[in-house]
């Protein structure tokens, strides 16, 4: 096996949670009297965490204990409302399971609200990944290395043999700060032109494909 550490983000990885964050976020614009937001919109939006989600999706600028308040209503309907429409893309949990199967260790590292990322892993992926890392009090998000690093301390694994897989420029730019290789795919929330203008340097269209890439030495 090539890699034996693969580190994935969540949303748009491995999760397609784009209903289901534009839902929550729909709804928080709504009982506020806002307009709403399409499809996508929320997928360009989606990436900074919750908290900037719910920045870019407001009409307007606005102070920062309105943009908290927002914010933590909008967590409060995402926790009960995160598993409506999401789903593992097609071929994912087959992916994890050859994963498994081959010894590599498995992590994800999201910036999605860490309680959000347990649920949601726990749900989905049962024992197929062994340790979950969201957005926590006193440490950066990405594309700071800080959950990079502490869920590659979870796994009891280091830097060598390490890889990140993600969809967007902030995973691209999370990899580089963490002085690990990048595979970008494209059938999350960015296009491949978008990922290429980022500087992704290697792309995966399938699962399959990232199976081929993840194992080869």
């Amino acid at each position: 096996m090539g890699y034996t550490n693969i580190l994935f983000d969540l949303d748009g990885t491995l999760l397609d949670t784009l209903e289901d964050l534009r839902g929550a976020v729909n709804h928080q614009l709504s009982v506020s009297g806002f307009p709403l937001r399409s499809l996508e919109e929320v997928r360009q939006f989606v990436g900074n965490g919750l908290k900037e989600l719910m920045r870019r999706s407001l009409p307007g600028p606005c102070g920062e204990a309105e943009l908290e308040r927002h914010t933590a209503d909008l967590k409060d309907w995402y926790a009960g409302h995160d598993r409506i429409r999401t789903r593992p893309y097609g071929g994912i949990l087959p992916l994890l399971d050859r994963l498994n199967a081959a010894g590599c260790r498995v992590g994800v590292v999201s910036n999605k609200m860490d309680s959000a990322v347990q649920d949601l892993c726990r749900h989905y992926f049962g024992g197929r990944v062994a340790a979950a890392v969201g957005e926590r009090q006193g440490m950066r998000r990405k594309p700071a290395p800080d959950t990079v690093l502490l869920a590659l301390e979870a796994l009891g694994a280091g830097r060598e043999g390490t890889v990140y897989v993600g969809d967007s420029e902030v995973d691209i730019a999370t990899a580089k700060n963490a002085g690990l290789p990048c595979v970008s795919v494209t059938w999350g929330f960015r296009t491949r032109e978008e990922l290429l203008r980022a500087g992704a340097a290697v792309l995966a269209d399938t699962p399959e494909e990232l199976w081929e890439l993840l194992r080869r030495p």
